[in-house]
């Protein structure tokens, strides 16, 4: 018989490599300590506070050291350093995130944001959610049909969003002036649907979706 040998999660390579990398480097034996300071750096909200905090609890068995959040802005300055092992003895560096200070094109720039790179409002949640409604449709995942009550898939993503709406009850109370008085009434909240789309997009709950 054969003995099959599991892989090593990707998880518990991380230390040894980062390990590994920096020790073969000729700048690295310059300095006398043999402790690793590692610089995490990335685009906004791609997970840099939460692989640190993985990181520490795999191998120091401590909990959070620095807060995560699903937008971007959550790290707002460099951070002291965080132990993450113990053997060898490596410290870690959160960052806020960064961007091109120029992006390439607009299409950059939708992607960017629909992955939370960019905070929703610099761009418009209305205007994200029609292009993310194209992008669904092109690469024909209609799963968003069943999920908000549709009869079949849809190009207007104000009808889209209309169904968002009633399905996840976003509605919202608005004061209207007649000529009898103030009436109050009970209106569709298009913004806030086109949130929640974005969220279920985010949360992985319309499918598995590559922008590039």
């Amino acid at each position: 018989c054969c003995r099959v040998t599991a892989p090593v999660p990707l998880s518990l390579q991380i230390v040894p490599l980062v390990a590994r990398l920096v020790a073969e480097s000729p700048r690295y034996h310059r300095a006398e300590s043999s402790e690793y300071n590692i610089l995490v750096i990335g685009v906004p909200n791609t997970g840099k506070s939460s692989l640190i905090n993985s990181l520490r609890r795999l191998h120091l068995k401590k909990g959070k050291a620095t807060t995560v959040g699903g937008e971007p802005g959550i790290t707002k300055a460099v951070l002291s350093r965080i132990q993450v092992c113990e053997k060898p003895l490596m410290y870690l560096v959160d960052t806020p995130g960064v961007l091109p200070p120029k992006l390439r094109d607009v299409e950059m720039g939708m992607k960017l944001a629909l992955c939370g790179a960019i905070h929703d409002h610099m761009v418009g949640e209305d205007v994200m959610a029609d292009y993310l409604l194209y992008t669904l449709n092109k690469q024909q995942q209609f799963r968003y049909v069943k999920r908000y009550g549709l009869d079949q898939p849809c190009d207007s993503i104000e009808a889209l969003l209309k169904s968002v709406a009633l399905t996840q009850g976003r509605t919202q109370k608005v004061t209207v002036l007649t000529g009898t008085g103030n009436v109050n009434v009970t209106m569709l909240n298009y913004t806030a649907a086109a949130y929640e789309f974005l969220r279920d997009f985010r949360a992985g709950c319309l499918g598995r979706v590559t922008l590039d």
